[in-house]
């Protein structure tokens, strides 16, 4: 059985055509990257993320104010981190220094 098997589809848990279009509205709003933009990048960003992960709760799921733009490196890699209880990782200048916060 793969993860996805086990978690259901993205439309069972609540990314179906509403969410698609919330999503659609929310990055024509919010085009960038927060996370990049905070590392003085310009990226445009692809996924709404919710911030307090919802895991099901439909108020917080729902709840614009709990949403961020993120491009999906950001997404895919140092948000998981932070949600594992980690530190993101850094980036590194072509100084060899770290950049942003």
């Amino acid at each position: 059985m793969k993860y996805d098997d086990r978690r259901g589809s993205a439309a069972e848990r609540g990314y179906g055509y509403r969410w698609q279009q919330a999503r659609i509205r929310y990055l024509a709003a919010n085009p960038l990257c927060v996370m990049c933009s905070g590392q003085g990048k310009v990226v445009a960003a692809e996924v709404v993320d919710h911030i307090k992960p919802h895991k099901g709760n439909q108020a917080l799921f729902w709840s614009a104010g709990n949403w961020q733009s993120l491009c999906k490196r950001h997404h895919d890699s140092d948000k998981q981190l932070i949600e594992a209880g980690k530190s993101p990782r850094r980036a590194i200048g072509l100084d060899g220094w770290p950049v942003g916060g």
